[in-house]
């Protein structure tokens, strides 16, 4: 299969712009059922509506959920008006759009944001298909996509990447740019996909900056999501690949645990609560969910399971929703009691059977939780002092404890954990008990560093590495993404690195900034994962 045309990806076919959208007014709702002059009544936009890009996710056997956004002025809250608007769409079997084997008309709605995801279903399994949008007279850029192989298939390969961690201020995504040139299936985002920070144009680290303030409305929600999409290559690596997605904090509040914000004295309940709301429904208007993931108020049903074939199946946690409040009064620190608490819980007890039960059943040759903190115990500090990060597994010993006791004595086929959050990379042996070293290996943990997210812990932890012998491989200094290539026989994984950037100056200081791999580790059916 050949890659996907980069520069395709970028090329923004505007076709001839209107100006009475943006202004107020909608010249029609005629609504038609193909790409051609046969529209009766056009809407007409002030600026191009599709400037948030196109994705699609949530890949199964035959559907796929196709999205965008109409957004003629993204940073604005997208400049559309309180109307509704139809939305064209085809899916074709090649990338020039001239065979097209469905479409259709969706509406975008100003309850939605103008955002709209089109579950497309009828589809050919393990099949590669191309989609775009047409809103008036304005076309969207062309997006690829893949669905799944059909359950319990065959399946010999299958490759995907996972990110996380993309603070628009301090860097550019030149990651991102590389990875829309990589041949893959899936791209899995571990969280962090913005961050709520207000502008703050005193960072020394800041390239570009923030829009507004720490949002709380769902208008600065989305007015931050739009933002992080106007990037290109951000937009590029969205149109190449189907995507799967968890959050983490900063999607909502820094640190943020169920109902509990950051800091409880400055934000009531009441207010963290409608603040939380917001957050989770401009999330889902800047995503391509399912519906089953439409969000009930403070509520949202994130967590989720992803089959490909008989090869792998992807376990999608959520460990924001449901999770007691950090222990210790959260932070990097000694363990306190409450870090023991058999009552603790970082996915909630629902979500934590669900996951026991899909691993038990499967029958998937490589079995991954994907999620978004450190599983792996790690000492952040040399000598006799312990010191971790509590906002982590670490922070929560009695339920990791038994999702390892789980794998060590159920023994689903080749385990592994997928991380982002720390910034850093990492490769851990996950041991059934982290205080004997010598105690078996239940599984594998692959820690993918950040998009631009800076990381100033390393020499900290390269000093402490020695008391965790687990750690097979760390890299606090580089930022990237991390690509997988699975195969019936052996586990690859390649980190997939920027150069180091300056010290105390932005961390991707360059759009265009190369890429290498930095190290790559296999791990064998049934056998640990080794350095190659």
């Amino acid at each position: 299969m050949d890659r996907f045309d980069f520069e395709r990806l970028l090329l923004t076919r505007k076709g001839r712009r209107g100006f009475m959208i943006g202004a107020g007014g909608l010249t029609g709702l005629a609504i038609a059922t193909q790409f051609s002059s046969r529209v009766v009544a056009q809407p007409r936009f002030s600026g191009y509506p599709f400037s948030l890009g196109v994705a699609s996710g949530d890949p199964l056997p035959d559907s796929v959920v196709l999205w965008t956004r109409l957004a003629p002025d993204p940073l604005n809250g997208g400049g559309m008006p309180s109307v509704n608007v139809p939305v064209q769409w085809q899916i074709a079997t090649d990338e020039n759009m001239s065979k097209v084997v469905l479409r259709g008309t969706a509406i975008a709605t100003p309850e939605l944001g103008h955002s709209i995801r089109v579950v497309i279903g009828g589809l050919q399994p393990a099949q590669w298909y191309w989609y775009q949008f047409k809103a008036g007279s304005e076309i969207s850029q062309i997006g690829r996509t893949r669905t799944a192989p059909a359950l319990g298939s065959r399946v010999d390969r299958f490759r995907f990447a996972f990110a996380s961690c993309q603070l628009w201020e301090v860097g550019y995504f030149a990651a991102y740019k590389h990875m829309a040139e990589e041949d893959l299936d899936l791209v899995v985002h571990l969280g962090d996909y913005i961050y709520e920070g207000a502008a703050n144009p005193q960072n020394p680290q800041a390239i570009r900056s923030h829009n507004g303030p720490e949002p709380v409305t769902v208008e600065e929600y989305r007015n931050r999501h739009a933002l992080y999409k106007t990037d290109p290559n951000l937009q590029a690596a969205h149109a190449a690949f189907p995507w799967t997605f968890t959050w983490d904090d900063h999607e909502v509040d820094n640190n943020w645990a169920d109902e509990i914000p950051q800091d409880p004295e400055k934000q009531s309940r009441q207010a963290f609560l409608a603040r939380r709301a917001n957050a989770f429904k401009a999330y889902y208007e800047h995503m391509p969910l399912r519906q089953s993931s439409m969000p009930k108020g403070i509520d949202m049903q994130l967590y989720r399971r992803l089959s490909f074939g008989d090869l792998v199946e992807f376990n999608v946690l959520d460990t924001r929703q449901y999770r007691s409040d950090q222990p210790c009064g959260d932070g990097i620190k000694p363990r306190c009691a409450e870090a023991f608490d058999p009552n603790a819980t970082m996915t909630g007890q629902k979500q934590e059977q669900w996951l026991f039960q899909g691993l038990d059943r499967s029958r998937s040759r490589w079995n991954v939780i994907a999620q978004q903190v450190v599983f792996a115990q790690h000492d952040w500090t040399a000598g006799e002092e312990d010191v971790f990060n509590v906002d982590a597994w670490d922070g929560y010993v009695a339920p990791r404890s038994r999702i390892l006791n789980f794998l060590q004595q159920r023994k689903p086929s080749n385990p592994v954990v997928l991380t982002g959050d720390t910034h850093s990379s990492w490769v851990n042996d996950l041991k059934a008990d982290f205080n004997n070293p010598n105690s078996a290996t239940v599984g594998t943990e692959f820690v993918g560093t950040s998009i631009t997210s800076g990381f100033g812990a390393s020499d900290r932890i390269e000093a402490a590495l020695p008391e965790s012998p687990w750690v097979k491989y760390f890299n606090g200094r580089q930022r990237g993404y991390v690509r997988c290539d699975l195969t019936r026989e052996r586990w690859r994984t390649d980190f997939r690195l920027l150069p180091e950037s300056a010290p105390g100056g932005p961390t991707v200081p360059d759009p265009n900034t190369p890429i290498s791999t930095a190290a790559s580790f296999e791990l064998p059916d049934r056998g640990v994962v080794k350095r190659v």
